[in-house]
């Protein structure tokens, strides 16, 4: 197939590139930062790169959480205005096949179990607690401990910050499309993506880059909170596997599906950073106490779905994508 990639000079659509090279399919890349005339916003540019195209793999996006809310307008613009003048350009052209960078982040909390009340949805965390130092959600009815657990794609959605609406919004428009076009779209909902190629010294950057440009810098990394944040890292090169699965499964016409992709391993924020400390040779790190309020506490992938229905599994343990990261060779040397 001929592939059109959003994105495709990106961290994440790099890799995605080159695994579809690899698969044997024609992978094209469209993306501001190989060409400043590659702008998904651009209808006669998005309409030009889609001519012979079989499939679109859309990544082009604004990521991370931002600064503060004075760049609603950019991650709006970028995100959903861009997906929109894509997918109206798809319509037009008949493309009816997409496989969209979806994120974990549409479902603000992760799932959370009390003892007396079973599953629940915590509320958005309150300045005076995370202030406090209490930054575990307690349970919304009693006020009592939770536990978190794994979060599955039918949990509803529940965006808590401006990037996060702008990642659903997407999957809506996608969602849309679908159906009104008879066409399949699937959305890979990301974790925490790491690996090769991973953006540094940028706001907003995802924790492993923020964590990696300090310890290039010798300086040591500064972990938000108490350190108990649970995540899932996933290895780029995984995250590019599970695209190029998504392209070539069979999707019913008029749906969008949405698969969670993730490494299945839970691990904290804290065990990131010691483990990347460490593979650098670096400063320990150092936890703050700081928060973000769009930040939520946990959220870790339930990636069942994407296994049984597509044949994905990872392939990078979280050690060896920690020592690759850092650029340090698995089995010794640098």
């Amino acid at each position: 197939m001929r592939i059109l990639v959003t994105g495709g000079a990106g961290f994440i659509g790099s890799a995605i590139v080159a695994a579809l090279d690899a698969a044997g399919h024609e992978p094209v890349a469209f993306d501001t930062a190989a060409d400043p005339g590659a702008d998904v916003r651009d209808p006669a540019a998005v309409a030009r790169a889609l001519r012979g195209v079989d499939a679109v793999c859309h990544q082009a996006a604004k990521v991370g959480l931002g600064k503060d809310f004075a760049d609603a307008p950019d991650y709006t613009g970028v995100n959903a205005l861009g997906t929109a003048e894509l997918l109206a350009a798809m319509a037009a052209a008949g493309v009816r096949r997409l496989v969209l960078a979806g994120s974990m982040v549409v479902y603000g909390e992760g799932r959370y179990e009390c003892a007396d009340h079973g599953v629940v949805r915590p509320g958005p965390r309150r300045p005076a607690d995370l202030d406090a130092g209490l930054f575990e959600p307690p349970c919304p009815r009693c006020g009592a401990p939770l536990a978190p657990g794994l979060v599955g794609e039918d949990t509803p959605a529940d965006p808590r910050n401006v990037y996060a609406v702008t990642k659903l919004t997407q999957e809506q428009l996608a969602a849309v499309w679908a159906r009104s076009t008879d066409s399949a779209a699937v959305s890979l909902r990301y974790h925490n993506v790491y690996g090769p190629g991973l953006p540094r010294d940028t706001p907003y950057a995802g924790v492993a880059a923020l964590f990696l440009s300090a310890l290039l810098r010798g300086e040591a990394p500064r972990v938000f909170e108490d350190g108990g944040q649970r995540r899932d890292f996933v290895h780029v090169r995984d995250v590019a596997w599970a695209n190029a699965l998504a392209l070539e499964s069979d999707p019913a016409p008029g749906t969008l599906t949405a698969y969670n992709t993730g490494s299945g391993e839970i691990r904290t924020v804290g065990d990131m950073a010691a483990a990347l400390s460490a593979a650098c040779g670096g400063p320990a790190p150092v936890v703050t106490g700081e928060y973000r309020l769009g930040d939520v506490r946990h959220i870790t992938a339930d990636s069942r779905r994407l296994k049984a229905a597509l044949g994905w599994h990872p392939a990078v343990p979280f050690a060896e994508g920690m020592a690759e990261l850092a650029g340090v060779r698995v089995g010794g040397g640098t």
